[in-house]
């Protein structure tokens, strides 16, 4: 009989959103209250995390432009600095592969909201200086790249603004993938997402999404989402937030067997290669048997219990997450 233990600890476990608190900062080395942090990393056996630079959407002026590119920055400077002699820094997939086995937990800068650019893509690159891998284009409120999944009426937001992208988002697209970056959907509209999918000339992914066929939320994606992320090669990275995973619910009434039954629908809908995990811990996620870093382990022994072997498990925890980070590094201008 397999020991979940110890298959766990066998494997590059990635994780494809955290978030970090600002402005003071991660406390990252020491033990916190926080989910994640790296006592709580080690403990789980947690390989990998894509720490994410998030930017709520603000005013779209001239100042909240550039606000929002200043937060970026700092956010990155931030992430970057996690680096260690137990961590490192990694921004391509190969550096991510090597961190693992030289056994060092691996640091992935990424950026939450095209709100950060303040309405300019070519500052994607600064972000790629840093370190980012990708983007996610909208958060909750449109912005001037694409419509998101959740309007905000203190902003004015009509249910749409662009139709899905902006010409500016289809800007920001060749951009990231110019440079590289990963096009993330979470967050964006349905209308959004699709474009982004059709428009991008690698595959784009939804780095913490659930399924709307379990939960009708709108930030999930629906069976024609997950077709058209399977149609261009890409990934939802199942995540841990407890109102995507079950109706209404809150983080004490939602279980491990939760979580897998949107891990096993969505491998059921478009396949193994086209699924991952991730957490969203420290920005909304985590619930029983799955509460922080340090619980990783229980989520490998539920998908074990559930037939996943040690290459499905592989796959989930960061082995499709790698391949797209390659098709993007390859596809760069």
């Amino acid at each position: 009989m397999t020991d979940p233990v110890a298959l766990h600890r066998s494997l590059l476990t990635l994780d494809s959103h955290i978030d970090i608190p600002w402005p003071e900062g991660p406390a990252f080395r020491e033990e916190t209250s926080r989910r994640v942090d790296l006592p709580k990393m080690r403990r789980g056996h947690m390989a990998a995390g894509c720490f994410a630079a998030y930017v709520p959407q603000g005013p779209r002026n001239e100042d909240g432009n550039a606000a929002a590119f200043a937060r970026a920055n700092g956010m990155l400077q931030a992430i970057a600095a996690m680096g260690d002699d137990t961590t490192r820094l990694c921004t391509t997939a190969d550096a991510i592969e090597q961190a693992h086995r030289d056994g060092l937990t691996a640091i992935i800068p990424a950026v939450e909201n095209g709100h950060a650019c303040g309405g300019d893509p070519t500052r994607l690159r600064g972000f790629r200086a840093l370190g980012a891998r990708y983007l996610t284009l909208t958060h909750n409120g449109h912005n001037a790249f694409a419509d998101s999944a959740i309007p905000r009426s203190e902003f004015g937001d009509a249910a749409e603004e662009h139709g899905g992208l902006s010409p500016l988002g289809r800007e920001a697209i060749a951009e990231l993938n110019r440079l590289g970056m990963l096009v993330d959907v979470a967050h964006v509209s349905r209308a959004a997402m699709l474009q982004a999918a059709e428009a991008s000339r690698t595959p784009v992914l939804s780095t913490h999404s659930c399924i709307r066929a379990l939960c009708d939320h709108p930030r999930n994606l629906d069976d024609a989402q997950l077709d058209a992320l399977r149609d261009v090669g890409g990934v939802v990275q199942v995540t841990a937030v407890a109102h995507f995973l079950r109706p209404g619910r809150k983080a004490e009434d939602v279980t491990l067997a939760d979580y897998a039954d949107h891990i096993d629908y969505a491998v059921r809908r478009i396949g193994i290669e086209h699924v991952g995990i991730s957490s969203d811990f420290d920005g909304g996620g985590g619930f029983v048997g799955w509460h922080d870093a340090a619980e990783c382990p229980n989520l490998t022994a539920e998908l074990l219990s559930r037939g996943y072997g040690a290459r499905e498990l592989a796959l989930l925890w960061g082995g499709n997450f790698l391949r797209l980070l390659r098709i993007a590094e390859q596809r760069a201008a």
